[in-house]
């Protein structure tokens, strides 16, 4: 029984030693998983979900080891413990559950149990029928300490054991008591926990809202949801959540919806001179009608934008907002805070550059100025203004180029404050730069998905998003299109190309989003050959979409999200397992949870059918050799009988680009 105080135990006469160490603890902690940088940054759960938490625990010598698994919420005073079992080899294993948002901390702490000691000893004693008269004694001796560590009825119990134990006859009932189950772990139970060994690190878990484990978004200007091609405001935008919710997305998001600057507008096609009528880029934000806190007047009001909030809500979505810490040069931030912007030798502001390009419609903060702290507290507080509005969601553009010290505070900030709160980092960057802005506290992270196409590709990729240690910190978004990147497949695969990346996105990750109606309506035309920029680009006008177009993918992506509502398997990414195939143009994978089996096979070839057989791990899909079973295809709902691992696949991208299976095993 590990108490409070019994992990510090120094002897008034050993003081100066002991303050230093404790000699007596004899057991070593080592191999703490799961634990981030030496335990630096936490790791991430959702809601509900289980901590299993492994270590290396061992001492000199044969003395029994008793280990313990220790957490709270931080912030609790006294700790839970959760014993741990050994898995061999001196390896031992415990888990927890966490139940509330917010940030937990676990640790891990070892003994040498006495009386365990005594317990496998004395049943080799008595297998080996030698003489127990001292053994009884020292039996007791255990006891007595547990005894008085108890309380009540369970202490009156152990003390009769010890007079038991200690009596002079009654051989066959000491026998019996020590060896029976109920003797030892009462006994065990109540033992303190003399010179145990902490391990010296408290490590964190920091628990996020379950929708941030499995998402998927729906992005679209809100300014293009009138069917006249006009200026659409809040109400017209109402009107899409329909369309939205019937596929079945969970989040809308939205691209700034603040005033769009002026000076240095950008034009269609992202042209230097823009006209009259050019609406210019929401990136590019302030005006004199106000800067981050405010909304574009053609959109509408605050007020018009929490009842579109709530509207969402109405219809089971959330609303993510796209937060860029930019300022166009019209900005009400510009005037009143020129000390932060750097200032060049002509006096004029510095804006944006990625030489050769300019970009001369946004204006960089500078976070070295000299009022980096009120900058700070300024950018903070555009974060707080839209969690007041409702929005529990933020897309955070180009999260790398501010420093990895703002992020860290800002977003210990409002998560102390609003542990609900979700951040996606679109990063698109070197990986190092990426993992970590996820270890200082952003939820999500979009990933290289766009630029994996090809078998080998994707199967590394997603094995290292799945596999790999990063996964504790690094949860996936991935995204087969955004309005800056309209990768080649797309440009020459049209239609095809489109769904296949459809289900590869929906199925291979638990999070997952599309630009909408860009996506669906399998847009790809480039701005010029070569480029990843679209032609007529979104970003820069008003563009009028037919969403009921009778070519669209808006029936596939329905069952798509209808499947990964229904599946559970599909809502999480640690159980992703890659199947052979004997085609390199197949690509087949399958997750579970528990009995939830879901298996995919693509054609990764949006020209040609492509068809072969697959290499099935029958142990990843919890199926026996040689078992019969059903696969019914969430998709159209065609069903097959297969058998073991070999199985034929044909698959024509025109008409079907893939198969998403429902695996149910045949009754014995």
């Amino acid at each position: 029984m590990l108490n409070a105080g019994d992990m510090d135990m120094p002897t008034k006469k050993n003081a100066a030693r002991a303050q230093a160490q404790e000699g007596r603890r004899r057991v070593v902690i080592e191999a703490v998983w799961p634990q981030v940088d030496g335990g630096a940054f936490p790791i991430k759960r959702a809601l509900g979900e289980q901590v299993d938490v492994e270590a290396d625990a061992f001492a000199d010598g044969h003395d029994v080891v008793v280990c313990s698994l220790r957490h709270r919420r931080v912030g609790a005073r006294s700790w839970q413990d959760t014993p741990m079992r050994s898995l061999g080899n001196d390896r031992w294993r415990a888990a927890f559950t966490v139940d509330e948002l917010g940030l937990y901390e676990y640790t891990v702490a070892a003994w040498i149990d006495p009386f365990l000691t005594w317990q496998r000893d004395l049943r080799k004693r008595l297998e080996a029928d030698q003489d127990l008269r001292v053994e009884w004694l020292i039996g007791a001796q255990w006891v007595a300490q547990a005894a008085a560590a108890a309380k009540g009825l369970e202490a009156n119990r152990l003390k009769g054991w010890v007079g038991v134990l200690k009596a002079s006859a009654g051989d066959e009932e000491k026998r019996a008591l020590a060896t029976s189950d109920e003797f030892v772990a009462l006994v065990a139970r109540h033992m303190p926990a003399r010179f145990a060994t902490a391990y010296p690190l408290n490590l964190r878990v920091r628990v996020e809202p379950l929708l941030a484990r499995a998402s998927a978004w729906y992005e679209f200007f809100p300014r293009a949801c009138r069917d006249d091609g006009g200026h659409a405001s809040f109400k017209d935008c109402e009107r899409r959540l329909d369309y939205v919710a019937a596929m079945g997305f969970d989040v809308v998001y939205l691209p700034p919806i603040h005033p769009i600057g002026r000076s240095f507008r950008k034009g269609k096609n992202n042209t230097l001179e823009a006209g009259l009528d050019d609406v210019g880029s929401p990136w590019a934000i302030g005006a004199k009608e106000g800067g981050h806190k405010a909304v574009h007047p053609q959109l509408g009001t605050i007020e018009k934008f929490r009842a579109f909030v709530k509207a969402a809500q109405a219809r089971k979505l959330h609303v993510a907002l796209d937060i860029a810490l930019q300022c166009a040069p019209d900005h009400p931030y510009v005037k009143q805070h020129p000390e932060w912007f750097r200032a060049r030798p002509d006096g004029t502001v510095q804006y944006a550059e990625n030489p050769p390009k300019k970009y001369q419609d946004i204006y960089p903060f500078d976070f070295e100025s000299e009022d980096w702290a009120a900058l700070w507290d300024e950018l903070k507080g555009i974060f707080l203004f839209w969690i007041e509005q409702g929005v529990r969601i933020f897309r955070v553009d180009n999260p790398h180029t501010k420093p990895f010290g703002f992020w860290a505070w800002c977003l210990d900030e409002i998560k102390r404050a609003h542990p609900d709160v979700i951040f996606l980092s679109e990063a698109f960057t070197r990986p190092k730069i990426m993992h970590r802005l996820a270890k200082l506290g952003f939820t999500q992270s979009y990933t290289y998905f766009t630029w994996r196409n090809t078998k080998a590709e994707l199967t590394e990729y997603f094995t290292e998003l799945s596999h790999a240690p990063s996964r504790e910190y690094f949860w996936p978004n991935v995204w087969p299109n955004t309005p800056d990147i309209l990768h080649a497949y797309l440009q020459t695969g049209g239609r095809p190309a489109f769904a296949i990346r459809a289900v590869l996105a929906a199925t291979l990750c638990a999070n997952y989003g599309i630009y909408g109606p860009a996506f669906e309506l399998s847009e790809n035309e480039p701005l010029k050959p070569g480029a990843e920029e679209y032609l007529n680009s979104e970003k820069y006008e008003i563009r009028r979409w037919d969403v009921e177009r009778g070519d669209s993918l808006r029936g596939l992506l329905t069952k798509l999200n209808k499947a990964r509502h229904e599946h559970p398997a599909l809502r999480h990414d640690w159980s992703l397992a890659f199947h052979a195939t004997d085609n390199e143009q197949l690509l087949s994978f399958s997750k579970r949870a528990g009995d939830d089996v879901v298996l995919v096979v693509v054609n990764l070839d949006f020209r040609f059918e492509q068809s072969g057989w697959t290499g099935l791990d029958l142990a990843a899909l919890n199926l026996a050799a040689d078992t019969e079973f059903s696969v019914r295809d969430l998709i159209d709902d065609s069903e097959y009988r297969w058998r073991g691992s070999r199985n034929f696949v044909k698959l024509d991208p025109r008409e079907r680009a893939a198969h998403v299976f429902l695996l149910r095993q045949e009754p014995t």
